[in-house]
């Protein structure tokens, strides 16, 4: 029994080296901004949660120098709208996938992943509840050799709209009401996750394996991803986000914004360049005493990019949106504990998915 539990935990910790979730939304983004430069180090911001990842004039290094091996970083606080872009060199190799991940405690995911022998193109996915009873939402956009030159990936995340953009460049946007009427649409706070994997793997299904470009020969490490930068925008900066009820909607999610000099009014920024735990603060002279408030930001506060639509939330300014799809493998999520730390509200979307898992792990014995 013990050995049987050993190879279900291989299993789970290979198919989930990249995304998984900790079931805690209490650690929240306070300000409006924040910019990490990886060739001046590490950040405090965040945290290797797989593997090792190195420093160099290329930023940071993410490497697969053995089999299992899926460095990944994620950042320590969740964001609840807003905009992530990551400047990045994906790495070469067969069926080696680099990824850019944003993904909630309610399994919401948005994605960008580049795998290692394509030299034209990227992925741009997403996931909704972790709804993975189809494939048909991964759009490949074209990218010149993402694995020799670096190339700038952003998304605009809104309660309207999603854009992803290379280069400057929207490619695709997906509209609320396109994500199977807004059930499977991404709108739950997230945290970034950057790291590197073998969707090439042996022990992957040949659906994956196939996806990812071919079966991954280990004689070839080291496979490297390099990440020169990461600039992230909170449109909805509080203390923590909480979950109300289980459906997972965004107009269920509340901030506690017991902060001083930050919170949804808040002007903070904060910019982190070294491996040291300093960081260059500007604090606006606006104080937040809110303790609790939908996190639905008023028009006023959101940048240019970024325009109010007539229901009151918050939309990308670009109308645009593809339809066109390809056949992309599992992403799969799985919660190993829940943790309820400083929570004014029980996480109940997270509580019932880990329950789920525990059950399909017992019943396994």
């Amino acid at each position: 029994m013990i050995l049987q539990l050993l190879a279900i935990s291989a299993f789970v910790s290979l198919g989930t080296a990249q995304t998984y979730t900790s079931c805690n939304p209490t650690n929240s983004l306070k300000q409006w901004s924040l910019s990490t430069d990886f060739t001046q180090g590490s950040s405090d911001e965040w945290t290797a949660i797989s593997g090792n990842v190195t420093y160099g004039s290329n930023g940071a290094e993410f490497t697969i120098n053995k089999r299992y091996d899926a460095p990944t970083l994620e950042t320590n606080f969740y964001i609840f709208f807003g905009e992530v872009e990551v400047v990045m060199r994906a790495a070469n190799g067969t069926g080696i996938v680099s990824s850019i991940v944003m993904e909630s405690d309610d399994l919401d995911e948005v994605d960008w992943e580049c795998t290692g022998t394509d030299t034209t193109q990227i992925e741009t996915n997403y996931f909704g509840k972790g709804n993975t009873t189809s494939y048909d939402r991964a759009i490949w956009e074209t990218v010149s050799t993402p694995q020799d030159e670096f190339h700038t990936y952003k998304v605009v995340w809104t309660a309207a709209a999603i854009t992803w953009y290379i280069d400057g460049t929207s490619v695709r946007t997906l509209e609320y009401a396109d994500a199977l009427d807004g059930k499977n649409y991404p709108q739950t706070p997230m945290v970034v996750k950057l790291g590197i994997w073998a969707g090439g793997d042996p022990s992957n299904g040949e659906g994956t394996i196939e996806w990812a470009g071919g079966e991954t020969d280990y004689d070839d490490v080291p496979f490297t991803m390099y990440v020169k930068s990461v600039n992230i925008i909170n449109y909805n900066p509080a203390a923590s986000y909480n979950y109300t009820d289980q459906t997972g909607s965004y107009t269920s999610i509340v901030a506690s914004n017991s902060t001083t000099g930050s919170g949804i009014h808040s002007s903070n920024s904060v910019s982190v360049s070294a491996s040291s735990s300093s960081t260059s603060t500007s604090t606006s002279s606006i104080s937040t005493s809110t303790s609790s408030k939908a996190l639905i930001a008023e028009a006023s506060t959101y940048p240019a990019s970024v325009q109010t639509s007539s229901s009151g939330v918050v939309s990308s300014s670009s109308s645009s949106a593809s339809s066109s799809s390809s056949t992309a493998a599992a992403s799969s999520s799985a919660s190993s504990s829940a943790v309820f730390t400083g929570a004014a509200v029980t996480n109940l979307p997270c509580f019932f998915f880990t329950a789920f898992f525990a059950l399909a792990i017992a019943l396994a014995f």
